[in-house]
């Protein structure tokens, strides 16, 4: 009786059809592909969810149990029971922990609708089965070879008989029994076990060999007595000359029923391997983000007069990059990836002049104006979603190319769900807890064990040395260290607040999953409460840092020092670090100190936590900020004047202090404290801009608290007292000087032989070369000449900031179709039920009934009259409707009235009321009475 009232169903289309809205919106969010264009009806969605893009994309989603059940079904009969399932995913004796996982791995393919059909008739859609199933060109990953059934299907009846008599079984009247008997037999395990208990030792050895695949062998024309014994009773049958294959049905009874030698219904837990404590993960975390600002700043200040030239390909030379690693003091990659996430940003873009150079956008200056934790929250937000990954420059593309910083080629549509799939197992730590890198990429690879290889060409190369998503994973690590999401290793607080996690501490602690378990949290919902009144946040870990050759093997941009109130990363481990910046942080004064790693347990496999939209983005950045807010050095006011003619600044200056300090000195060294020189040329460089000697000793004596030391004030008078003595001007170029003597003394000079000076009068030379070129040359004799006007008057020389003309931030390069939103999904289950319900609606039989999937045609005067009837009956239509655009379509519509060439009618397919022109109706026909 149950069976009479709930059928079978008899197509991925009928099971569809018996979906409710709720599992419809779960397919079409799983495999969003399906919705773009919305289908017209399920036949049609049913239709698409079974093409082998779709199938294969849908594949790619699936974790390594899920995926080795859709292997098992491959190999399985079609339809295939539970109970078959079972044995083929648990083996005779029984796993229990597969067993258990088994229905979580059918739900998720039932759900993305790559399996259909009750619990004793599981189908898995005909596609798949296709690209899983084994064949002498593509080998299942289970190592099964085809059935007795297919391997026999060349060989004569009777060679077949031959075989079935030698295995001790009655001779058939046909082949077709005869293999039914075989495989009766293999599938017997008493009687399989009674068989090959005669086998000799040599065949047994070669069963071995065979049995986990690959299940294809060499035999020459005259095979051993071991070999014979195995062909003449099909535990080896022969598929081409010279090629034999192992039986499925023989494997199987080898492997006692399992299809995988190593079934993994569990996902491998994320180990920590250290544990530091929040306050210190927060202060490195924070100070890597103090570094991260003032690395994208020199960059950009750097190339603030025009950067280097754009390449006719596009994209940044190695010769420009090294100039860059060298001007921040750092390596190529991370040269690289510097200036990627400043063009991610939208900070950077090239001017698109004749000569295209790059230069900082309109946007840079805003960025400028805003607090240190906003800028901060700008580069982590444009990275986190960004597809473009730095770690592919210098590597080759398809056509063996170089790949260029800032070129074409580096977008990686994977990029930002692999780093927000790192940070969120990160999350699913203690905090303070730091993972091994390697058990990350343990864990990603079981979550998607088909994704990476697609996309990473290695022209010359057999195999990939890792494939895309495995060295995405590991760049996701070193450049979170170095952009401060992470600190330590661990995911910070701010990192936390970043992904829209709350932390452990807002749940209680570590969900269910336990240890490592990142799929356990909840998404957006979480942000408000990553800071609350009561300060619940926490943090967790990934790869140390400051100083430290971060996991992806790019080394760091320097340690920090304890400078400007920052402590860096590399003060004593574990729970006995002292105190830091971290403590400003509400939570950390309402947290237990650090719990130690909790044993290892089996999780279980939840979803894992998907991106954010881009609204809830926006408020899980603006948390971040404000977490990182109280853990930044304050900006400082002054300087420390040392009598070695330097400069010390014990933390970040204030932009004023530190844009002339820039002007009057050249910078020495770099990290928590940046050590200024003053030299000539420095000082020269001040007057040039305008300055006076006065200027510069009333500015050092506001802003240092050490006095002005005597030889830094004499090297300021001596520099001013020389600046502007000579005077350069255009004639092409004149030099003059009050001081004939001082004239006498360059035309005597033999260096001043290249500018060709000649004297014109006793305080005037003249020059063939251009004034830039003879103020460097008289520079460079030691001279402090100075440009002046054509009126006589100082030229005051200040940097002129090139900026490009207003730029958007490159836009990321999807992974397909975008997920539906709520409403989207709403939208189209609607329009699918109500289209179905048009293609399925019973009509009445009439002399031109259209076939399956073509529109229903009647006359204009048929068409207008059925209308008009149904207007006065009530009745619903079924109609065929051709849009402005040429689209057809079938709809149910419920005539209200007509007029003018119109039919005003309520359209179950749009749930709205519409009005049609009666000349784009192709047809219609009346409903059947239920």
């Amino acid at each position: 009786m149950s069976q009479e009232a709930n059928p079978a169903p008899r197509s991925l289309a009928e099971a569809l059809r018996a979906r409710d809205d709720a599992s419809l919106a779960a397919l079409l969010r799983s495999r969003p592909d399906l919705i773009t264009p919305v289908p017209t009806d399920l036949t049609q969605l049913a239709t698409r969810a079974g093409t082998r893009a779709s199938v294969l994309r849908a594949l790619e989603r699936l974790d390594r149990f899920a995926l080795q059940t859709a292997e098992a079904l491959a190999v399985a009969p079609d339809p295939a029971s539970g109970t078959a399932l079972l044995g083929l995913m648990a083996g005779d004796a029984g796993d229990e922990t597969v067993a258990a996982a088994l229905p979580r791995a059918l739900a998720t393919l039932r759900e993305q609708a790559l399996v259909w059909g009750d619990d004793e008739r599981l189908r898995l859609v005909r596609t798949a089965r296709e690209l899983l199933a084994p064949s002498p060109q593509h080998p299942s990953p289970t190592g099964l070879g085809p059935t007795v059934h297919e391997a026999a299907s060349g060989m004569s009846p009777g060679r077949i008989q031959e075989i079935v008599t030698t295995a001790g079984l009655a001779s058939t009247h046909d082949s077709v029994s005869a293999v039914t008997a075989l495989t009766a037999l293999f599938t017997h395990r008493k009687k399989m076990t009674k068989l090959l208990s005669g086998a000799p030792e040599g065949s047994l050895e070669v069963l071995s060999r065979l049995v986990w695949g690959p299940p294809y062998g060499q035999v020459t024309p005259e095979p051993a007595a071991h070999l014979r014994w195995l062909l003449d009773r099909g535990l080896l049958l022969p598929t081409a000359p010279g090629t034999v294959v192992l039986p499925r049905e023989v494997a199987l009874h080898l492997r006692a029923g399992r299809a995988h030698r190593e079934p993994e219904p569990l996902p491998p837990a994320v180990e920590p391997a250290a544990t530091h404590r929040p306050q210190g993960v927060d202060a490195a975390a924070a100070g890597q983000a103090h570094t991260a600002l003032a690395t994208v700043e020199e960059l950009l200040k750097d190339w603030d007069e025009g950067g280097p030239a754009v390449l006719r390909a596009g994209g940044l030379s190695v010769r420009d990059l090294k100039r860059t690693a060298v001007a921040l003091d750092t390596s190529e990659p991370v040269a690289a990836f510097w200036v990627e996430l400043a063009y991610a940003a939208g900070l950077l873009a090239s001017d698109g002049e004749a000569d295209e150079r790059y230069a900082a956008t309109p946007l840079y200056d805003e960025w400028l104006e805003r607090p240190p934790a906003e800028r901060w929250a700008l580069l982590a937000g444009a990275w986190l979603t960004a597809t473009r990954a730095p770690g592919l420059v210098g590597g080759r593309d398809a056509k063996d190319r170089t790949l260029s910083a800032l070129g074409p080629g580096l977008d990686r549509s994977a990029a930002p769900e692999v780093r927000h799939r790192v940070l969120t197992l990160l999350a699913g730590l203690p905090a303070g807890a730091a993972p091994a890198p390697e058990s990350i990429l343990t864990r990603l690879h079981w979550e998607r064990p088909l994704r990476g290889t697609a996309g990473t060409p290695r022209p010359g190369r057999d195999t990939p040395a890792e494939d895309l998503r495995t060295r995405l994973a590991r760049w996701t690590l070193t450049e979170a260290e170095l952009l401060g999401v992470t600190g330590r290793g661990a995911l910070s607080t701010q990192g936390r607040a970043l992904l829209g996690v709350p932390g452990p501490g807002a749940s209680g602690g570590p969900g269910p999953g336990g240890p490592g378990e990142g799929g356990e949290l909840t998404g957006a919902g979480g942000v408000a409460g990553v800071a609350d009144s009561t300060g619940v946040v926490g943090g967790a870990g990934v790869v140390g840092r400051a100083g430290v050759v971060g996991a992806g093997g790019l080394p760091g941009a320097g340690g920090l020092r304890g400078a400007g109130g920052l402590r860096g990363a590399g003060g004593p481990a574990g729970g006995g670090e002292p105190g830091g910046p971290g403590d400003k942080l509400p939570v950390h004064h309402h947290r237990a100190p650090a719990p130690a790693p909790a044993p290892a347990t089996a999780p279980s496999a939840p979803a894992p936590l998907v991106p954010l939209s881009p609204a809830e983005q926006a408020v899980a950045t603006a948390t971040a900020a404000r977490l990182l807010a109280p853990l930044l050095p304050e900006p400082l006011d002054h300087v420390l004047l040392q009598a070695d003619l330097t400069a010390v600044a014990p933390g970040p200056l204030e932009r004023p202090l530190a844009e002339m300090l820039g002007v009057l000195a050249d910078v020495e060294s770099k990290g928590g404290a940046t050590v200024y020189r003053f030299t000539p040329g420095s000082v020269r460089r001040a007057l040039d801009a305008g300055r006076t000697a006065a200027d510069l000793h009333d500015f050092l004596a506001r802003h240092s608290r050490t006095p002005i030391p005597q030889p830094l004030a004499y090297l300021i008078d001596d520099v001013a007292r020389k600046h502007g003595h000579l005077r350069i001007g255009a004639a092409s170029a004149y030099v003059r000087c009050d001081d004939d003597a001082l004239l006498t003394e360059i035309l005597a000079d033999k260096r001043a032989t290249a500018l060709r000076l000649r004297r014109l009068a006793p305080t005037v030379l003249a020059a063939q070369s251009d004034p830039a070129a003879l103020l460097e040359g008289l520079r460079a004799m030691g001279f402090a000449p100075a440009a002046e006007s054509a009126e006589g008057d100082v030229l005051i020389t200040r940097a002129h900031a090139h900026r490009t003309p207003p730029r958007t931030a490159p836009e990321p390069v999807p992974d397909g179709p975008p997920p539906p939103d709520s409403t989207l999904l709403s939208a189209a289950i609607r329009a699918i039920r109500a289209g179905d319900l048009a293609a399925t609606a019973p009509r009445k039989p009439t002399g031109t009934d259209p076939a399956a999937g073509e529109l229903p045609r009647t006359s204009a005067a048929e068409t207008l009259a059925t209308v008009q009837a149904a207007v006065l009956t009530g009745d619903s239509l079924w109609i065929g409707y051709v849009n402005a655009e040429g689209a057809a379509s079938q709809r149910v519509i419920a005539p209200i009235r007509v007029e003018g060439g119109f039919v005003t009618a309520y359209d179950h397919t749009a749930d709205e009321v519409r009005t049609y022109p009666l000349h784009r109706i192709t047809g219609v026909a009346e409903l059947a009475e239920e």
